[in-house]
């Protein structure tokens, strides 16, 4: 936890979940575990959620869509005056690795219970985190220059520096290609992140995601907890994961080389709570190879 009340040692009394569904109720349990009070936001849509009546307090959010509601940060905070709430939870997606609004609840006199502004911010990029990584002594697949990409290079992958989900992603095969590629993954970007910046890497053939779950505290400790596999994906979107990853478990000191990368990532961004450090490897395996992907600065959906 960040804020005040945690570094005082008082701790909070009541949490705000800034969030709906499985995730509200699911950091309600937590709460009524370690006897703290809960209040829950809502928007009109979901009035008759399950996750409602499950808090202590529930504040309505006027308004239907996310956009007029779960994404408000100031309705949010507003509610968590309200209620009388002196923790906001961000739970996973809305508002959970945005660094303004980690900001503007610690603004606000209340105790974030997620990772500190700036490392959330510092990993936003992942061109700017490629480049950490990289200072931190984690591998990390080198950016090639657009303009310098030459068939040898072939095939190249375009990426969105901003969000992920495959959104702005394009794989590049033919050299003539690739200004049309590159064009078209700057409007999707744009379009899906504001933020229409793209950087070039080599593709990997067949390559194996891996997840490193790591918890970290204020006073520097970082634990990994454990990798998971999410190699089966449809449109980059996983579909399965294993854990523990089958080519981790058949390849000689790749886990512990992993966990250690991991725990560098943490550390080089001062890192505090739950979050995932992301890689790439080879679809052979070849001796352990494995390169930074990025960070997920916050809870995971996968997490139960």
């Amino acid at each position: 936890m960040t804020g005040e009340a945690a570094v005082t040692g008082a701790g909070p009394t009541t949490v705000l979940v800034a969030n709906r569904g499985e995730i509200a109720r699911r950091v309600f349990a937590t709460c009524r575990r370690a006897g703290l009070g809960t209040v829950a936001v809502y928007s009109d849509a979901d009035s008759e959620s399950p996750h409602v009546t499950e808090a202590d307090v529930a504040v309505r959010l006027p308004g239907t869509s996310p956009a007029e509601t779960y994404l408000r940060g100031d309705k949010i905070v507003d509610a968590a005056r309200v209620a009388g709430a002196d923790a906001v939870h961000p739970g996973y997606g809305f508002l959970s690795e945005n660094a303004e609004f980690a900001q503007r609840v610690l603004d606000a006199g209340l105790v974030w219970i997620g990772p500190r502004p700036d490392s959330i911010a510092r990993m936003g990029s992942k061109v700017e985190a490629k480049k950490i990584m990289a200072d931190a002594g984690v591998p990390v697949l080198g950016e090639l220059d657009e303009g310098a990409v030459t068939g040898a290079d072939l095939p190249v992958l375009v990426k969105a520096s901003a969000g992920g989900g495959g959104r702005g992603m394009r794989i590049v095969r033919e050299l003539a290609d690739l200004p049309g590629q590159l064009a078209a993954a700057r409007r999707e970007a744009q379009s899906a992140f504001g933020d229409p910046t793209v950087f070039c890497e080599r593709y990997l053939e067949g390559g194996r995601h891996i997840e490193v779950q790591i918890l970290a505290d204020r006073h520097g400790t970082v634990w990994a907890v454990g990798e998971r596999e999410c190699s089966i994906q449809r449109r980059h979107q996983k579909v399965v994961e294993e854990a523990p990853s089958p080519l981790v478990d058949a390849t000689p000191g790749m886990r512990e080389r992993l966990f250690e990368a991991a725990r560098r990532a943490a550390v080089a961004i001062g890192y505090e709570g739950a979050g995932t450090v992301e890689f790439f490897a080879p679809g052979n395996g070849a001796a352990g190879e494995f390169y930074f992907l990025e960070m997920n600065t916050r809870l995971q959906v996968e997490h139960p």
